[in-house]
């Protein structure tokens, strides 16, 4: 088997790392996750959005890790709570959050929103960086719903089972994978990271595993 080029996922999440993976089977590279380096550093995601924080879990990591590293932020705003998560989603509850503590805190703030002002949508950002923190390519985009006043559904993560696709009338949680990685926030921003690594490989700059 001929070695392929190589692009590490800047995520110690297993499952945002997992969704990654699928989303990027179709290039002809090999990927890898922070599972693979033990000897990965913990970003401080301390930017004031989604692109700074992904900028930095990518460069940081690529110069430390002498690398291209994919990073990528993403996260749950829900319009009636000003943006709430927002870049905090995975520390929405605090320094020991889980997503069980994440979606009961959501849910207790929107206790009192009534069901036509409940609308929310999912941001992810990417940005790809070569081993001396320089960016070559980034994207973004987002996938509209509101939020459910029950958990409904066990797939996916995070705040997926609050979060209804109105078309479907289905949480994530409730949709399969299938689904999932043809309309989410991180697969529409993967299809758009997608071409500008396609350019990269052409031109020869992914070194080989």
């Amino acid at each position: 088997m001929p070695h392929l080029p190589l692009l590490v996922l800047g995520t110690h999440n297993a499952k945002k790392g997992g969704e990654l993976v699928a989303l990027l089977e179709s290039l002809p590279i090999q990927v890898r996750t922070l599972a693979d380096y033990p000897q990965a550093i913990d970003v401080i995601e301390d930017g004031t959005s989604f692109a700074e924080n992904a900028e930095k879990k990518a460069c940081q990591q690529a110069r430390h890790l002498d690398c291209w590293v994919l990073g990528e932020d993403s996260g749950l705003c829900v319009d009636a709570l000003e943006g709430q998560p927002g870049i905090y989603s995975a520390r929405f509850s605090g320094s020991e959050a889980t997503d069980e503590k994440n979606n009961a805190l959501l849910l207790e703030k929107m206790r009192a929103i009534e069901d036509g002002k409940r609308q929310a949508h999912y941001v992810c950002h990417i940005v790809i960086s070569d081993p001396e923190g320089i960016v070559h390519g980034t994207s973004t985009s987002r996938c509209q719903g509101w939020i459910r006043r029950t958990e409904v559904g066990h797939n996916g993560f995070g705040y997926d089972p609050l979060f209804e696709i109105r078309e479907y009338h289905r949480t994530f949680g409730e949709l399969g994978g299938h689904l999932k990685s043809a309309i989410s926030h991180r697969a529409r921003a993967v299809s758009l990271i997608v071409p500008k690594i396609r350019k990269l490989l052409r031109r020869g700059v992914l070194p080989t595993a």
